[in-house]
């Protein structure tokens, strides 16, 4: 096959090769390729002119969805087309969970490509430009904002991979003369003309009414979704900002986030929602948001679910805490136990990671190795703080101490034949005045997570 190539050349050095050379200046001379591989003409296509451009640097991955009962001869045509190549070839099973069809298969593919992406490579897929004219008509039509019409980029760094494009300014005509002119054998997946699939209906229906009208539509689309990465970027500057004043990846302050004009509210809250998920969440979430949560009343204990967090309003802040974090006060339940302590080790307990150091005044001596009672606040204790008078209520304590209510199962009471010694706490050992107080002594002391992990 390399043979077709000197016909080829005058096209490939043109449209082709000269992008790919350019985009190659930006990549690590160690850099290598996984090119996704479905058997279909585009992706055939991209490893045949790979293969001629990156001989040595090039890797496929063909992922069975096992949605098609001829999927798995699919994933033995691509292996064996690797193979005439001398290509490296990963042929992977794996199982698209209920719910959007195309939504779930997407995700399954990419947690493939995630797991078998070495250092230091660079995933290639074989969209092109009638695809991101496709994608942009059909994220408009779902009510997307700019990120959504940005559509795809030739180019996208990702938390865990980068995707390059390389055919993203070639038209499916182009595409299918070069595949002709190299002989690229395909297969035809029949879902591509399945219009009870969005993506095949906008082909199959909605396209050809439209060009009728509008030959050049799609360019004009493509160009637009160039548009709007432009203002994206500008966006996400704008946005840099807002977060920096607001807040952080975990927590906004609603106090100067309420100081923004609402399109940035909404823009700020979108973006930080998102995270490091590759898609925001809907224009009616981030309303639900600001409604229900942001806006609720000031005693109310409202927290609302999105995409395995809970965002949580407390203390004129908006907290972004992980499902299993939020909900750990109903399944986390810690028994009395007995504990010993020795000067300077490390304990892990509920509210976090201590070491036992001595202090200018702290516990007797006496009462290390000693059985010491630890178990969880169950209500209505009081507790006299070293250094305070008299004992309040440890519910006001916590309080005081601005410890968020998700947090407060973790309290747990250190005692000594029914003598309070103190109370471990998200924020600290909380050191009680006792018999056992003395100058010199010892305490528990809260490692921070950069200690923790030296």
């Amino acid at each position: 096959m390399r043979s077709a190539l000197p016909a080829f050349n005058e096209v490939w050095q043109r449209q082709f090769r000269s992008n790919c050379l350019k985009q190659l200046q930006n990549f690590s001379e160690n850099s290598s390729f996984l090119i996704g591989c479905s058997g279909g003409m585009d992706s055939m296509l991209l490893l045949h002119l790979m293969s001629f451009l990156c001989p040595e640097k090039v890797r496929a991955i063909y992922v069975d969805h096992q949605l098609q009962s001829s999927s798995e001869q699919w994933g033995q045509f691509v292996l064996a087309q690797c193979q005439q190549l001398n290509i490296p070839c990963i042929v992977q099973t794996v199982d698209v969970a209920d719910g959007n069809l195309e939504s779930q298969a997407r995700s399954a593919r990419y947690q493939a490509y995630s797991h078998h992406i070495q250092p230091h490579e660079i995933l290639l897929l074989a969209h092109h430009q009638q695809d991101q004219a496709e994608t942009l008509m059909l994220r408009l039509l779902s009510g997307a904002g700019i990120h959504g019409l940005a559509a795809m980029r030739e180019i996208d760094v990702r938390q865990n991979l980068t995707i390059w494009r390389p055919l993203l300014n070639i038209s499916h005509e182009k595409i299918c003369q070069w595949a002709s002119q190299l002989n690229v054998q395909n297969i035809q997946d029949p879902t591509n003309y399945d219009t009870h699939y969005d993506r095949a209906w906008c082909r199959e229906e909605l396209w050809h009414i439209l060009q009728s009208r509008y030959p050049k539509m799609q360019q004009a689309l493509s160009r637009t979704s160039y548009l709007m990465q432009d203002a994206e970027d500008i966006l996400h500057e704008v946005l840099l900002q807002d977060l920096a004043l607001c807040g952080n990846d975990v927590e906004l302050g609603l106090h100067i986030f309420n100081q923004l004009n609402p399109p940035r509210q909404r823009q700020l809250l979108s973006a930080w929602m998102k995270g490091g998920d590759q898609y925001r969440p809907s224009f009616d979430m981030v309303e639900r948001i600001q409604n229900e949560v942001i806006h609720s009343k000031k005693d109310s204990q409202a927290a609302l679910h999105w995409n395995g967090y809970f965002y949580v309003r407390y203390q004129d802040q908006l907290y972004r805490i992980k499902k299993e974090e939020y909900l750990a006060e109903k399944t986390e339940i810690f028994e009395i136990q007995n504990i010993k302590f020795e000067l300077n080790e490390s304990v892990s307990l509920a509210s976090g990671q201590y070491k036992i150091q001595t202090e200018n005044i702290g516990l007797s001596f006496e009462l290390l190795n000693k059985k010491l009672t630890i178990e969880q606040r169950k209500g209505g204790e009081k507790i006299h703080l070293y250094g305070r008078i008299g004992s309040w209520p440890l519910k006001k304590a916590i309080q005081e101490a601005h410890i968020f209510p998700w947090q407060r199962h973790t309290i747990q009471i250190l005692s000594i034949d029914n003598v309070m010694l103190g109370a471990f706490t998200p924020k600290g050992f909380w050191f009680a005045q006792s018999v056992y107080c003395e100058t010199g002594g010892w305490q528990p002391k809260l490692m921070n997570k950069d200690q923790t992990h030296r």
